[in-house]
């Protein structure tokens, strides 16, 4: 076991464009312990790029996420900003999430399933209706998971616009200066008073409701929380997904063996969302450090006390150590599900089975609705963003 560190690598190690994983991962995972790395501001870090050490300090409460407030922590952007039920450990985090988790369960969701592929019908008609070429992003990926997380909040449709582009500043990691936070935060923060005091004088069956009651009756956060929870579920709720539905599609496209099993096997719908949230590397960089409240061993390297940790989910599940031929695409792969896309542990995804629902539905009605569906163009790709994904792809059938 080592603590030594030597000079810290820049990180992170990304490409601007496409769905590649920068080979960099794969030589930390062979090299001895951990990586010390730095991020362009705040303090160094460790690096996880193995599936076990991964899935341990995910799992493990002597790594915390509220310290992060208290450190220079290691980041993109110079400007910091909280990060609501993100930052938080337990019993906070706990009681917060427990606030929402009921409106996420499998059974829940499940029953959702019809509606939501009512409504990838009606995008998909929509679309066509345009013509070819049609851009992808902007008339079906953005508006399946805006459409379901507002509906779920109870966002008035003709206001779900809005989140667009606050989103777009928001998961920015270049963009966001001090004015923009500003401005975000008080365009946010005013709309949801709003909305907040028109539920509180007219409850109705959404979740926004149900956390008004839970903070005026029950006494069970504060106005601050409440605010914070709903842009976090607001904001968490559409942008992965929305880029993950561009994603998939892009590299069926591309694999167009894998396109044409699947196509043939549509049992194998379920698992390939799985084989497909494993092999595509969604975010740009590892983020959300986690610092050592104790001395903690991690793959053969000391983590030190008041030392902070960073996670990197897509190396994770492009392990060799864990998946055969982790850098191929195989949507018969059996153990698929095992992979770290929605987390692990406390801060699991508490809206995975609403993603995997929504990945599952967008792509069975493409495949059914659109046999000839091929790219028009080559894709436009966001840049210095959170996520990877296109910005926009038009398309043709």
């Amino acid at each position: 076991m080592t603590s030594t560190k030597s000079a810290p690598v820049s990180y992170p190690f990304s490409r601007s464009t496409g769905l590649d994983l920068d080979e960099a991962y794969e030589q930390a995972q062979k090299s001895e312990g951990l990586l010390w790395v730095h991020m362009p501001y705040g303090e160094p870090s460790w690096l996880v790029c193995r599936y076990d050490d991964a899935r341990f300090v995910l799992g493990d409460r002597r790594f915390s996420h509220a310290a992060e407030a208290e450190n220079d922590a290691p980041r993109m952007r110079e400007l910091r900003t909280p990060n609501g039920i993100l930052g938080m450990d337990a019993p906070d985090h706990t009681r917060l999430r427990g606030l929402v988790t009921r409106a996420f369960t499998p059974r829940r969701v499940e029953a959702m399933r019809p509606r939501v592929r009512k409504m990838t019908e009606s995008l998909l008609q929509d679309m066509t209706a345009l013509g070819a070429p049609a851009d992808l992003v902007e008339h079906y990926a953005v508006p399946i998971p805006v459409a379901v997380i507002c509906g779920l909040l109870g966002v008035p449709e003709e206001d779900r616009a809005l989140f667009r582009g606050w989103c777009d500043i928001a998961m920015s990691t270049s963009s966001l200066t001090a004015e923009d936070h500003v401005r975000l935060a008080g365009e946010l923060t005013g709309y949801l008073a709003d909305l907040i005091a028109d539920r509180r004088a007219a409850p109705q069956d959404d979740l926004v409701s149900a956390l008004v009651e839970a903070r005026d009756a029950e006494g069970r956060l504060s106005q601050e929380e409440l605010v914070n929870l709903i842009v976090f579920l607001l904001f968490a709720g559409h942008e992965t997904t929305a880029s993950q539905i561009s994603n998939f599609v892009l590299l069926l496209l591309e694999q167009p063996d894998q396109l044409a099993l699947l196509r043939d096997r549509p049992d194998l719908l379920d698992n390939a969302v799985e084989e497909l949230t494993r092999f595509v590397p969604l975010g740009s960089q590892a983020g959300f450090p986690r610092y050592a409240t104790e001395d903690v061993e991690v793959g053969g390297t000391l983590v030190r006390a008041g030392e902070p940790v960073l996670v990197q989910m897509n190396a994770a599940n492009r392990d060799a150590l864990r998946f055969r031929s982790p850098g191929v695409l195989d949507i018969t792969r059996d153990d698929a599900r095992q992979h770290l896309g929605y987390g692990h542990g406390p801060h699991h995804c508490l809206g995975a089975s609403l993603a995997r629902l929504e990945l599952q539905e967008a792509l069975r009605t493409l495949l059914d609705g659109l046999p000839g569906l091929q790219l028009a163009q080559a894709v436009e790709w966001k840049t210095q963003m959170v996520v990877r994904g296109p910005r926009t792809m038009l398309v043709a059938w």
